[in-house]
Order: C-alpha cells, then structure tokens, then sequence
C-alpha cells in the first residue's frame, strides 16, 4: 500500500467507539504474530482523562534534550496521521507509515484467515501495532505511549509498558467507562501493573484512593508529582522537588495549567533517570521550554485553537482568555455526541461575542443545529450562527469577528479539519 491506501484502509477498519469494541485479545495476538515488537525497548505509558497529550509533550522533549533515542504515540491526530507516531521529535515519514501499515495489514489479515482472530483489529489496534513496530525498527531506547481511551482495555495497555503515569482524572466518556469518578479511575488505574513503577498527577481524594488501592495491591508506593512545588516569577516558573531544582523555566505550552502537566512531566522523568536513564537538571529545563503540542492553545494562521473537550479542558481555556485575551472572541465550536455539554457551555458560551457552530466529518459528531441549543439564555440571536460545513465555519467567523479574535475549540476533529483547511488555502 501507498500511503493514501494505507489511510483509506485504516478508515474502513472502523474507531472502538463505533463499533463498540474494546480489549486486548486483538492487539495481544497481533504483537505477538509480529515477534513482540515492544519488547525491544522501554515504555511510559500515560493515561487519564486531562493534560495526557500536554505530559507526553514535555516529557519526549526532555527526553529529545536529553539524547535519549524516543518514541512517541499519541491521539488523536490533527492533519496527518502521521503526527501519532515520532521518533526522535520528527513525525514518522508518510512512505515509512505506509511500509509499517500493509506489514500490520498483512499479518492481521492472515491472523484471520488461520483463526487465531475472530475479526480483523481495529483502526486503533492497527495504529497501535504500527506505532510499537516502528520504535523497534527505529532502535528507540523509550517509548512514550499515550492511552486512548480509559486503559483496562485500551489497545496500548497491551504494551506492558514498566513505567505508568495517571493524569488527572475528571468524568468522561461516561457512557463507556462509568458514570462515576471512582469507576473511571478504576478503568485507567488498570495500567498498573505488579511490575509497574508509577507517577500519579495531583488528583481529587476519590480518585487517588482509588489509585491507591491499585497500588498496594501490588505492595508499592506511587510517586506524587504534586510534592512538587512551584514558585513563579516575572513569567518564569521554578520546579522545586525532593532531588532538584529547576530555576525559572519559560514553559513553552500556553496556559496556568500546564504548570501542573509540567510538574508530572518533571517527576516521571526524574524516575527514568534513576532508572537508567541519562536526563541531567538542565535537560528538564531545555524541554520543558522547548516542548510544543498541536491544538492546545496554539496560535495557527493567525487563529487559537484549544482542543477543550471536557469541564476541565474549558475551565483551563476559560482562565486562559480572561488573563491573556483581550477585545471580542469570536468562537468556532464543535463537539462529538456523547459529550454532556451543559457546563462546558455554560463556561465557554458566555465569553464569546460571536458563536459559530459546525459540524465535523466524524460519524460521532453532534450537529450543529443541536449544539446551538446549548445557547445560553440571553446571549443575543443574531450572533450565532450554524454552518453547513467547516469551511463555511471559517468564512463566517472571519467575517464577523472584525479584529477580534477568532477561537476553534471543542473539539480535536475540529481542529483538524480547520488547520487542513486553511492549509490547503495557502
């Protein structure tokens, strides 16, 4: 396959979400049939329902600094696929992919025929395994692996990887991983394993009890990245923790939250290099300041786009416009239909002097006309508008934003398609 074959084979696999399929079995197989290609190096697997892709950013870069050969898996993808799999801070190459992708295809295909599957793996599973064959391939020393959805059953926890990391865990995806806070943390707490050494984000008392008790199943403590302690000062943040100090660092992802992805950042990367792993003082500071992540509070073609996609996603880019962005807002704002939209509008909704809904080409997507219903009451009807597609999204808030600024968020499909589109205006 090409690699536009290698997508539109990909994209007729069907998502978890949509064919409702979760668990190991597939992907388990499928390494295996593949001679257990991640098996050849060391994995940090990040799960949790904020800041996840935010702590994978920091931690590759310092990683990057450091000379440490790494991996890095992450989703969604904004543009291109290929900005889920980096080796060495560089997006694996669209030919690479594509070679990885039909030996990924091929052995699955063949899994079935010889019934040692009952189906073919899905788009996520054959992303997964083309992600963990590509860092064997590559020689990486450390692979950085971001959890997709939940992590008892998510494809990357078939990995094993050693080390784990929890992000803060908030209510999402309810439909699927519980409808309370003590069950979703059970899900990602999964990826905790007898052998695991662990860092744990600043989390709320219900999900680190719950946390805890994964731990001590396994008669272990797990490192707190909220002891800590950080110190600001004329724009700079100083990062204080038990072995070291990291003096006035410019974080280079926008936004007071990031503070708190930094610190796990700083934490998970101080237990590689007890374990190993050559990162020095001053590799921490380079790539915490040189670290960057696509669609969260990125400045694009003149456009901000925050991948705000829960409470705790608005709440952080709320705090973010009120200190740093001045003068109207003009919102482009999409969402997928499990979201419970009540307080992320109710956030959001308000700061905008102008709200343009659309629609993204996902299955999953709530349309536009249903998203203007969570219109506050009062906001003026005139400024609000429903497109007919992401394209015309675009042309309406560039028409009545003025010098305003104009906001995508919401959604990361979103993001994608409005960053591909203005892309292919250039």
């Amino acid at each position: 396959m090409d690699f536009a074959e290698s997508q539109e084979y990909l994209y007729s696999l069907g998502f978890e979400l949509s064919v409702r399929k979760f668990g190991l079995e597939n992907t388990q197989v499928l390494l295996e049939a593949l001679g257990h290609p991640e098996r050849n190096y060391t994995k940090v697997q990040v799960a949790g329902t904020n800041g996840k892709g935010s702590v994978c950013a920091f931690l590759e870069s310092i990683c990057v600094s450091a000379g440490i050969r790494v991996g890095l898996n992450t989703s969604p993808h904004l543009v291109s696929i290929t900005e889920r799999i980096r080796i060495g801070g560089e997006e694996i190459k669209k030919e690479e992919f594509a070679r990885l992708a039909t030996i990924v295809r091929g052995t699955g295909e063949r899994l079935v025929e010889e019934e040692k599957l009952a189906a073919l793996p899905t788009y996520f599973e054959h992303v997964t395994a083309i992600a963990l064959l590509a860092f064997a391939e590559a020689g990486v020393d450390l692979a950085i692996i971001e959890t997709g959805l939940g992590g008892r059953f998510d494809a990357t926890t078939a990995a094993r990887s050693e080390f784990a990391v929890i992000t803060p865990i908030d209510l999402d995806h309810t439909n699927i991983l519980g409808s309370t806070l003590r069950e979703i943390a059970s899900e990602k707490a999964a990826i905790i394993r007898a052998d695991s050494e662990v860092v744990v984000s600043d989390q709320s008392e219900e999900a680190m009890e719950v946390i805890d008790a994964r731990c001590a199943e396994f008669g272990m403590e797990p490192r707190r990245a909220d002891l800590v302690s950080t110190e600001e000062l004329n724009g700079g943040v100083t990062f204080v923790s038990a072995n070291a100090k990291y003096g006035n660092v410019r974080l280079g992802l926008s936004g007071r939250h990031q503070i708190d992805n930094a610190k796990t950042a700083v934490a998970a990367a101080e237990l590689l290099a007890e374990n190993g792993f050559a990162i020095g003082n001053e590799d921490v500071v380079r790539g915490l300041e040189a670290a960057r992540h696509k669609g969260r509070l990125e400045w694009f073609d003149g456009i901000l786009f925050d991948g705000a996609h829960n409470v705790s996603g608005a709440k952080a880019l709320r705090s973010y416009l009120d200190e740093f962005v001045e003068g109207p807002v003009t919102m482009i704002f999409a969402a997928m239909k499990e979201k419970d939209l009540s307080e992320i509008s109710r956030l959001l909704f308000p700061r905008a002097e102008n709200l343009v809904f659309a629609t993204p080409s996902n299955p999953r997507s709530m349309p536009a006309a249903e998203l203007a219903g969570f219109v506050p009451e009062g906001f003026p009807r005139q400024n609000v508008f429903v497109s007919g597609s992401v394209e015309e999204a675009v042309e309406t808030a560039r028409r009545v934003a003025g010098e305003g600024t104009i906001l995508v968020t919401g959604s990361l499909y979103l993001i994608g398609e409005v960053q591909a589109a203005l892309t292919r205006d250039h």
